[in-house]
């Protein structure tokens, strides 16, 4: 009974994310017709690559938001991804040992956070407020309060190349790696979310906690498993940037958190918790990374830029929220 609502609770998400593919489909025509570069294969691939750090940061901020909570430390989470890792391979020590480090310490803040927000019951706003100035600080203190040298430096230009190429520059059937990346970890969570009980819970804990408790679903292990998600989207993001840039920024990552509920929610993903499917989420992401480019190549400030955002992921709220509302007068 309660795996068959929470099946429909899904499923309710899917109009929403067919509404987003066919806005970003629209996007791309409208840009393409003002400016024919828009369309150019050149560009599309590049749209997909720089579209990929919004992907990653959206799928662990969607996952999040089903469980009716908010991560806020993804940003600094990211930064701190780039920052350990670029600082250890700059000073010589193996990728893998790099790696793994940046790994470890980003699972940690992300099973802080399920611990918080899941055992304590710390609201997830402040849980992730904390952490999110926490991950920050250890991303400056990383390198002692300065970026990183380029990661070539510690580990010889063919090795750093190689880093580089893997994360960002390289390509794999004509496309760039950093978007296969992104693309595969997608529809691992999507299988997570969709076909496993792990997703089940997800969306069981956001559509209703007390009645998911009496369902035998342990709530403090499946927030924390959420957490943990995006935790590890935020650290594959952070290799991403530091393989862009060939070194590590100590603000790397600055207002992803936002860019990651802007991608969910522009899907679909509800912020009210229970309902929306990854599927939205890519198509969310390919909206916001349309926008951006579209926008930036017609030449269109900044500043407007983030007013077009705003409005959009508004708007898909405000839409959320109306629905669930008529549906409960209804």
């Amino acid at each position: 009974m309660k795996e068959t609502k929470t099946k429909k609770l899904a499923i309710r998400g899917l109009g929403a994310a067919l509404v987003a593919f066919a806005g970003w489909a629209v996007l791309l025509v409208v840009f393409g017709i003002i400016d024919p570069n828009v369309l150019k294969s050149g560009n599309i691939l590049n749209l997909l690559r720089s579209m990929a750090k919004y992907l990653l940061v959206g799928v662990g901020q969607s996952v999040i938001l089903i469980t009716g909570n908010i991560d806020l430390s993804i940003g600094s989470v990211v930064a701190m991804s780039a920052m350990i890792s670029a600082t250890m391979m700059s000073k010589g020590i193996s990728i893998a040992v790099a790696i793994l480090a940046s790994l470890v310490c980003c699972l940690l803040v992300g099973a802080l956070n399920g611990l918080l927000v899941g055992k304590f019951k710390l609201p997830p706003f402040i849980a992730t407020l904390g952490t999110m100035f926490c991950a920050r600080g250890v991303a400056y203190m990383a390198n002692n309060n300065r970026n990183t040298d380029a990661i070539s430096t510690g580990l010889g230009k063919e090795l750093g190349d190689g880093f580089q190429n893997f994360f960002y520059y390289g390509k794999t059937l004509g496309v760039y790696n950093a978007f296969w990346i992104a693309a595969i970890i997608f529809l691992a969570v999507f299988f997570i979310m969709s076909k496993t009980r792990t997703g089940r819970h997800i969306y069981a804990i956001g559509s209703n906690v007390e009645a998911a408790k009496l369902s035998g679903v342990n709530v403090f292990a499946t927030t924390t498993k959420a957490y943990l998600i995006s935790a590890f989207c935020s650290f594959v993001v952070g290799l991403i940037l530091a393989g862009q840039a060939g070194m590590g920024n100590m603000e790397a990552g600055t207002s992803y958190e936002m860019y990651g509920v802007a991608a969910g929610v522009i899907g679909g993903v509800s912020p009210l918790g229970g309902t929306g499917l990854l599927l939205g989420t890519f198509a969310g992401a390919g909206v916001w990374q349309t926008l951006e480019n579209g926008l930036g190549i017609v030449g269109a400030p900044v500043g407007i830029q983030r007013i077009v955002i705003g409005v959009i992921v508004t708007g898909a709220v405000l839409i959320d929220i109306l629905v669930r509302r008529g549906k409960k007068d209804s």
